[in-house]
């Protein structure tokens, strides 16, 4: 199989920000305005419009609805603005897959809404109307007066209401979800640099687990019961993670809140962001998951055990590697999703954990799309075939509330012979020093 090679934590990385120029430091706006600067193929959406004979398609919502933020690559407010697309005789056939596409930009944004806008066209006429009427004004400024008009299951229930009442037929289409699904060259390379800062986050928690020491608390400071501190003080599931924070900020992406940090029974909670007292011979379950500038995330999941004492913790970590293992085995072009997805599982269940409860064992899906959403598709438990392009993680694992939690994590793009990994981290269950 065709695998990237480690960038891991030894390679210089430009903390997810656009070589262009025009991203911001904090992953909270898209970076434009350089050579490599993303755009959309709408060609997915023509093939939607043409096979439906829709007039046109139309996606309504605000800076949180990602398929919106693919379409547009527009990094807007937190209210509602629209996307149309339309087909005619002086439509783009290039790129744009024969569409002609309009932002209906928000008041305030129109400056932005130019400079961001992967399309055609930016509307700032009726800013005071509600979004709907706006994309209805867009459909028939461009003819496209009555017919069938194409729109995401998630568009808000107004939008479609004031759609209706100007006369169009709304239909809903998963064709942008589909379509997310490959990613493009320019999209990978997002991916990759998030991935990267990803990694450096990981290797200073590691650093930071390597650095500890066991306070057997003699004094009954901590309860009598012994602890890992770290730099003068008990270190918790909370200074691990602003640790982990503080250096992906620092390399130019946001943990989205996203950065998942367990111990012990914690560590058996698939998204702990609490504080938690992190003991000796547990496992510390760490899940990054930051946002780059452009909107792709970076996944990735080590678990470590400072002091271990070889027991659960040693025989699930070694039971979770091999699923790893088994599981990345049968990622490929034409595989069908939930091979993976069933490999693993019969790995973790020769190893002697339950693949069939909701409470202890292998509890979730192996891996799951990862793009300007955390989870899209494709998902590694359904009966569709993988396609290049895809990007994915592999991230089996097993909990006991009682025992602790153990998940291996890694982001991997699909190939036609297998896979490439966007970005390799090394395995240890006892910590090392990264850094």
């Amino acid at each position: 199989m065709a695998r990237e090679g480690a960038d891991g934590a030894d390679e210089r990385d430009d903390g997810g920000r656009d070589r262009g120029g025009g991203g911001v430091a904090d992953g909270s706006g898209p970076a434009v305005g350089g050579p490599d600067a993303l755009g959309t193929d709408y060609a997915p959406l023509a093939a939607a419009l043409a096979a439906a004979d829709a007039a046109g398609f139309v996606a309504v919502g605000d800076r949180f609805d990602d398929d919106l933020r693919w379409l547009t690559r527009f990094a807007g407010p937190d209210r509602a603005y629209a996307f149309v697309a339309t087909a005619g005789a002086d439509a783009d056939g290039g790129e744009g897959g024969g569409l002609h596409t309009t932002l209906c930009a928000p008041a305030l944004f129109d400056d932005q809404a130019r400079r961001e806008f992967a399309g055609d066209a930016v509307r700032t006429e009726g800013q005071g109307d509600p979004a709907g009427v706006r994309a209805a004004a867009a459909l028939a400024d461009r003819g496209v007066e009555a017919g069938t008009v194409l729109v995401p299951r998630s568009i808000p229930h107004d939008a479609a209401v004031y759609l209706e009442r100007a006369g169009y037929e709304v239909t809903s289409t998963d064709a942008v979800a589909r379509a997310r699904e490959t990613k493009t060259e320019a999209e990978l390379d997002r991916l990759r640099r998030v991935q990267r800062a990803a990694l450096r986050g990981m290797a200073r928690a590691e650093t930071v687990l390597a650095e500890a020491t066991v306070d057997a608390d003699p004094d009954g400071a901590d309860g009598g019961d012994a602890a890992v501190r770290w730099n003068g003080g008990v270190l918790s599931t909370e200074r691990l993670r602003r640790q982990v924070n503080a250096t992906l900020a620092a390399h130019g992406v946001r943990d989205a809140g996203n950065t998942v940090v367990g111990a012990g029974a914690t560590a058996a909670d698939l998204h702990y962001t609490g504080t938690d007292v992190i003991r000796p011979g547990e496992t510390v379950l760490i899940d990054v998951s930051p946002r780059g500038p452009d909107g792709y995330y970076g996944d990735v999941t080590r678990t470590f055990a400072v002091d271990p004492d070889g027991g659960w913790e040693r025989r699930a970590y070694l039971a979770v590697e091999a699923a790893r293992e088994a599981a990345l085995e049968e990622v490929a072009a034409g595989v069908t999703a939930s091979t993976v997805h069933e490999e693993a599982a019969a790995e973790l269940a020769a190893h002697g954990f339950r693949v069939d409860s909701a409470e202890t064992g292998f509890t979730h899906g192996v891996g799951h799309g990862v793009g300007v959403s955390l989870h899209e598709g494709p998902s590694l438990t359904a009966d569709e075939e993988l396609a290049a392009g895809n990007v994915v993680t592999v991230e089996p694992g097993v909990y006991d509330p009682e025992e602790g939690g153990v998940r291996l994590e890694d982001l991997v793009v699909v190939t036609d012979d297998g896979f490439d990994f966007l970005g390799e981290y090394p395995f240890s269950l006892v910590p090392r020093s990264r850094e």
